[in-house]
């Protein structure tokens, strides 16, 4: 399975297309990351992942939640900022909202199957990476912090229509429609090229917004 420090970079999509042999494996436990916590993932964190872990280091799931919130430290530490000034007291509620839907996004999921020309072969996404794809294409947009991502079909049966169902927070004064649009196709750009999904409809709503820099003195 892909790996998920590489699922996606900066532009949005995977830097390694390749998977490799998919292994068995189950849903991670909620809170609970092959023996850490999302508490104390963003304690190594914030030490700069030093000393070295390798228990933390060695597992997917850890790799994908530290990804995950490296992306909010980095997407948030300004919006927040705003949103402190502007409503202080919704602050802690947002921030709760964002770590609950990285911690059900870290599980690894069901197994997303592609195609290989040696039938002997079985590869497979995880769930995981799917959804961090699509995570990583909404929070490199620009004015956006993405929220929960849903895959809803059978995703683990080849040519199966599934839908995607995201949330996400909108800055202050970009147009809705515009923004929403333009999730929509760099989620279809992002799984068309790096998944044998077949996309239907792609479901995008705003859950929440933040102040814009304009608006702050």
């Amino acid at each position: 399975m892909i790996d998920a420090d590489d699922a996606v970079p900066e532009d949005g999509t995977p830097e390694n297309g390749a998977a490799e042999t998919s292994a068995p494996g189950g849903a991670v436990p909620d809170d609970d990351l092959d023996g850490h916590t999302l508490e104390e993932l963003g304690e190594y964190l914030d030490r700069g992942r030093t000393p070295l872990d390798p228990s933390i280091e060695g597992s997917a799931a850890c790799r994908l939640a530290l990804a995950n919130l490296t992306r909010l430290n980095e997407l948030s530490a300004s919006a927040l900022r705003r949103r402190a000034d502007a409503e202080p007291d919704r602050d802690e509620v947002w921030i709760a909202g964002l770590l609950d839907a990285i911690r059900s996004e870290v599980r690894s999921g069901r197994d997303v199957p592609i195609r290989h020309p040696d039938p002997t072969l079985r590869l497979a996404l995880t769930e995981a990476a799917v959804r961090g794809m699509i995570r990583r294409a909404g929070d490199t947009m620009g004015g956006v912090i993405m929220g929960r991502c849903t895959l809803d079909g059978d995703v683990a049966t080849p040519g199966a229509v599934i839908r995607i169902d995201v949330t996400f927070a909108l800055e202050f004064g970009i147009p809705v429609a515009t923004v929403a649009d333009r999730l929509r196709e760099r989620i279809r750009y992002a799984l068309e090229r790096h998944t044998e999904l077949v996309v239907g409809a792609i479901d995008v709503t705003v859950d929440d917004v933040y102040p814009s820099r304009e608006d702050q003195p």
